[in-house]
């Protein structure tokens, strides 16, 4: 009895040791399938089991509610929460801090025309509208250039022999980061070179030797005079009629008709900044002209090319040639007197855009100009400031750039018309 009791203790506690099988617990039911009728309905927006009701939905539609818990959201639920929540007044003032950016490239030289190098931030100071602004950011490196040379072909023969036997010097002046455009001028402006092309391109030799063309002559002044100019009827070197001859019978005039020449400078400039728009900021955008500097038949005018040049922050350097090569020329176009008019209108450019202009003569001159103007506009000082201006005001703003030592020219633009590209 002892063992049966024992044994039936056992048989309690271990049914295995008896042949008996342990229950498997059941597996977990699949979910129905998308098919499947019975499934929740899917609202778009709002996922599974959430159907919006309509109006047309009866009471006996309506699921009963369920006894389980209510299952978390999904992860592309958010939830804002009152720690979270954005203060308008705060969003405002982010809104605010938007500034104008102002960046101004600066050439440094001494008494003798050599370029100083070594200055700091601390040796600038740059005034906007006679208010002097603090320099955010200051800059020696190189740029490279998007450079368009504009070419005067209404000089004369003698003058355009010289600049033709220079062109070819121009690729050796500029470095493989630089790109070029080549349009030239008389009576309207003409691109050559159909947009940018890499400077060290095998493109450029050919481009430029295409370029090359005679010049002009010198007009003779027409008038009275016993040679019967101007007579409208001549018969054997004699006016048929000399009271209808100007000067009267006597052939004489005092007043010669002088034929005026075109040179559409400022058209040629303007096709010029219309292509350098669309160039990257992180290059210098300069526009080279190489002419006398005498405009006379443009349809665009001063004011309207200038105020394009100061908004695109493009900057115009020139070789004076011809009659405007003279010495001292650059010296006497920047001490302007007053009420007298410029006859060399590309220095006046030149001033206005913190450029530089070479006055030269000769062939060798004129290639030697090519190569210390850019590099003058390359390495350049780039000062950047923050102006204090309304950026919504769209009115020319004066700029004035000082260094702290004495005996230097400093060169930079005169002022600039600001625009939406400046904005940061």
């Amino acid at each position: 009895m002892a063992l049966v009791a024992l044994l039936g203790f056992n048989l309690n506690l271990s049914p295995t040791a008896l042949g008996q099988q342990q229950p498997v617990p059941d597996a977990p039911t699949p979910k129905a399938p998308l098919s499947d009728l019975n499934a929740p309905p899917v609202t778009p927006g709002l996922g599974a089991g959430k159907e919006q009701a309509t109006p047309t939905d009866s009471p006996s539609q309506t699921a009963a509610p369920s006894s389980a818990a209510p299952t978390p959201e999904g992860k592309d639920t958010v939830q804002t929460t009152p720690a979270e929540t954005v203060d308008t007044e705060k969003l405002s003032t982010i809104l605010k801090i938007n500034v104008t950016y102002v960046e101004v490239p600066v050439t440094v030289k001494d008494p003798k025309g050599h370029m100083v190098a070594g200055l700091t931030a601390r040796d600038f100071k740059i005034f906007e509208n006679d208010t002097r602004e603090p320099i955010r950011a200051f800059n020696v490196d190189a740029f490279p250039l998007s450079i368009v040379f504009v070419i005067d072909q209404s000089v004369t023969s003698d003058v355009m022999a010289k600049v033709n036997a220079s062109l070819d010097s121009i690729q050796g002046a500029l470095t493989p980061y630089d790109e070029m455009a080549v349009l030239t001028y008389g009576n309207g402006a003409q691109d050559r070179s159909h947009g940018f092309t890499g400077a060290q391109s095998a493109r450029v030799p050919f481009l430029l030797s295409m370029i090359k063309t005679s010049g002009t002559e010198i007009e003779v002044p027409g008038g009275g005079g016993a040679l019967g100019i101007g007579c409208p009827i001549v018969k054997n070197g004699d006016c048929v009629d000399p009271n209808i001859q100007p000067g009267g019978s006597t052939g004489s005039t005092a007043n010669p008709i002088i034929p005026k020449e075109v040179h559409t400078l400022n058209d040629a400039i303007l096709a010029a900044a219309k292509q350098l728009q669309s160039r990257p900021k992180e290059r210098r955008r300069i526009i080279y002209v190489i002419s006398d500097g005498h405009e006379y038949g443009s349809k665009a005018s001063y004011k309207e090319v200038i105020r394009i040049l100061q908004t695109n922050e493009i900057a115009v350097y020139g070789t004076l040639v011809g009659s405007s090569a003279i010495w001292g020329e650059g010296y006497i176009s920047k001490i302007h007197l007053p009420f007298t008019m410029y006859d060399n209108i590309l220095y006046k450019y030149i001033a206005a855009t913190g450029g530089q202009a070479e006055s030269e003569r000769t062939p060798n001159g004129i290639e030697k100009s090519y190569q210390e103007i850019a590099n003058e506009a390359r390495n350049q000082y780039t000062l950047v400031y923050a102006s204090h201006e309304d950026m919504m005001d769209s009115k020319y703003r004066k700029i004035d750039v000082r260094v702290d030592r004495p005996g230097l020219d400093v060169t930079s633009k005169q002022g600039y018309y600001p625009s939406a590209q400046m904005s940061r």
